[in-house]
């Protein structure tokens, strides 16, 4: 995952456009046109309803293997519907002597790592990183292929990012691409337009390469929106509040997990960032995945 338009953990091919988006949908409408529905069964529904988080779908932490379960727990609040993913005032950096000052609140489907002291983990961004805490090899949820979906309100405050991606578990070390569903940093946002990055990362798996995108739609992102991807064996294709923005030409050929993430990001923190009302609050509605029939 890059935290910042020119991030230094991967280059990036960007485009920026501007484009307007039909009437918003609502949700109970589902994510295909009528005739593609038949085509996928849905799997994996996360309405976050009921006042625990299910240990069965979700692990409140990022990375823990680079940090310690401690250090990168996730603030969150569950109101009874949505999940409400929070940066609290007094949370701590999640991994300062590498990642600075960096602070992250994440819900993740898996986790897998090798022994103290090894470079073996996932998503190992930085060359500096050492296993802190082994991880037990989990896969709550790592899906092969299949259509995902998310529906958010991001935060309108500068140096905050709301992002759905999706990585490899990395028990075999090349199988550690990315999928990145939809980036949405405050910064970037008004109350008529709004970016949102998504797009592949490579992150060492040698059949991928880097093919990343930012557009700008007219939208306010503080209102619910839903970001979507349908993962096919030779494509991907993005969607914003249901519409097909986007089809890149390659896909990672390993099962994936998601990372559901909301991050400060300080060098892009302002004085109206500081002034904003404590905590920091990215809203998600619902996180859902569909497989294609006969997968």
């Amino acid at each position: 995952m890059n935290l910042e338009p020119e991030s230094p953990h991967s280059d990036r091919i960007l485009e920026d456009d501007s484009r307007a988006l039909p009437a918003f949908r609502s949700p109970d409408q589902g994510p295909f046109a009528p005739q593609e529905r038949s085509s996928y069964q849905l799997e994996f529904q996360e309405e976050f309803e009921g006042a625990t988080l299910s240990e069965h779908r979700w692990l409140p932490f990022y990375l823990p293997h680079w940090s310690a379960r401690e250090k990168s727990s996730a603030r969150y609040t569950l109101p009874g519907k949505g999940l409400h993913l929070h940066i609290e005032r007094d949370q701590e950096p999640w991994l300062p002597d590498i990642d600075g000052a960096l602070r992250v609140s994440c819900l993740q489907t898996g986790s897998f790592s090798g022994p103290v002291g090894s470079c073996i983990g996932q998503h190992r961004f930085h060359p500096d990183l050492r296993v802190r805490e082994e991880q037990p090899t989990l896969q709550l949820y790592a899906p092969l292929y299949g259509y995902f979906e998310t529906r958010f309100q991001a935060v309108p405050i500068p140096g905050y990012m709301v992002a759905l991606w999706m990585i490899g578990v990395e028990t075999q070390p090349h199988e550690s691409g990315e999928i990145c569903i939809c980036e949405v940093f405050g910064q970037d946002m008004t109350a008529e337009t709004a970016q949102v990055r998504y797009g592949v990362h490579p992150f060492g798996d040698t059949s991928l390469y880097d093919e990343f995108y930012t557009e700008t739609f007219q939208m306010d992102a503080s209102q619910f929106h839903t970001y979507a991807v349908d993962w096919k064996p030779d494509s991907l294709t993005f969607f914003v509040d249901g519409v097909a923005v986007r089809t890149i030409h390659q896909s990672p050929s390993y099962p994936m997990q998601f990372m559901l993430t909301l991050y400060e990001l300080p060098h892009q923190l302002t004085e109206a960032s500081v002034d904003a009302p404590w905590p920091r609050t990215a809203h998600i509605d619902y996180v859902r995945g569909y497989r294609r029939r006969g997968q």
